[in-house]
């Protein structure tokens, strides 16, 4: 993986943040100006943040740790899961359930429940049910793996936790937080700083800036998980 140059973070259109008044003044040391009312950020710092990323990233990968990937919103959800499922890794991509994390002996439950339900589809089980039971089956199967599908394959709590849109993600980052998963985030201008360990200044909303960023720490996992053959 070659570091991303400022040319590709400026194409993407990284360096977008939001309106001025939407702001959180604990990233004002990430912002380079303001045009039209809208913060622009600095890409040399957020060149050289995704580059510290990446090395955390593919040391953690190297060292056999496991990446739980999360980004529920609507420009995130399918580059979420294709990136973690290109590097053999953990997602929710549709809603947070609260809990997910501080709860995990709760949700190990459902995730069994998820398999026990495929099972039974597998087995044309639902095929011998009364027409009512074999509906409210598939479509509690349906809603179940909406869920927990990224995560049915996960047998303990993840070491790293890699998020799009700290705001929207809020109950996850303070999961994270309670059970010290170190985070790393993309921040946008009206994030907090405070409440990631790795951050990487970047536009959160624009479907290229989060696929270029992503992919960014997708290769690092890749790579790092080859050196721990």
């Amino acid at each position: 993986m070659s570091d991303i140059t400022l040319s590709q973070l400026l194409e993407a259109g990284v360096h977008f943040g939001h309106k001025a008044y939407r702001w959180n003044p604990k990233m004002f040391p990430y912002i380079y100006s303001e045009v039209n009312n809208i913060h622009i950020l600095d890409l040399v710092q957020s060149a050289t943040l995704l580059k510290e990323a990446n090395n955390y990233i593919e040391s953690s990968a190297r060292s056999g740790k496991t990446f739980l990937f999360i980004g529920t919103k609507r420009q995130a959800s399918s580059l979420i899961a294709q990136e973690a499922k290109r590097c053999d890794s953990y997602y929710v991509n549709h809603r947070w359930l609260g809990g997910m994390l501080t709860n995990w002996s709760t949700l190990k439950e459902r995730i069994t429940y998820l398999k026990k339900l495929e099972q039974q589809e597998a087995d044309n089980t639902f095929d011998l049910l009364t027409k009512k039971e074999a509906t409210l089956r598939r479509k509690e199967l349906k809603k179940l793996r909406r869920h927990l599908d990224g995560i049915k394959s996960m047998n303990s709590l993840p070491d790293v936790a890699i998020v799009i849109d700290q705001k929207r993600e809020m109950t996850a980052i303070q999961e994270c937080r309670k059970l010290g998963i170190p985070v790393v985030s993309i921040l946008d201008t009206n994030c907090d700083p405070d409440l990631v360990d790795i951050p990487i200044p970047g536009n959160d909303d624009a479907v290229r800036s989060i696929k270029l960023i992503l992919n960014s720490l997708t290769d690092s996992i890749i790579k790092g998980k080859s050196q721990n053959q």
